[in-house]
């Protein structure tokens, strides 16, 4: 069983391993970390759909929250001045304004700095809270 939260991110995109570098360097959450490529999704309950759609943040007892609240998961458990933004971008109206922002730049994560064509999400990806 993990002891430590599971950060999961798409290894193919650019942009995304680019912004999971920036995390770990700057925001170092406390969390391990991998691309949905290398993770036994059906181990952790997760959709390969859903790993593609968006970052997911797995705690240790199998909770998964995904997008902008996975966001918002990874900076709480930095501590430091990254908690109370974490906690913010949980709280609505931010966590909607959050989960917005998150999805514009997730859908046109090929046009990000460090992005790619191959950064692109399927035409036919799933709908997900």
């Amino acid at each position: 069983m993990r002891t430590r939260p599971l950060l999961v991110f798409d290894g193919d995109c650019g942009f995304c391993t680019t912004s999971v570098a920036f995390a770990e360097r700057y925001i170092r959450p406390r969390c391990a970390v991998t691309a949905w490529q290398f993770a036994d999704l059906e181990a952790l309950g997760i959709a390969p759909e859903r790993a593609a759609h968006e970052v997911l943040w797995v705690t240790p007892t199998g909770t998964v929250y995904g997008g902008a609240h996975a966001v918002a998961k990874l900076l709480m458990s930095a501590g430091r001045g990254w908690a109370p933004l974490g906690a913010l971008l949980a709280l609505p109206p931010l966590r909607w304004a959050a989960h917005g922002v998150y999805r514009l730049v997730a859908d046109n994560r090929q046009r990000m700095p460090g992005g790619t064509a191959a950064c692109a999400l399927p035409e036919n990806r799933p709908a997900h809270p």
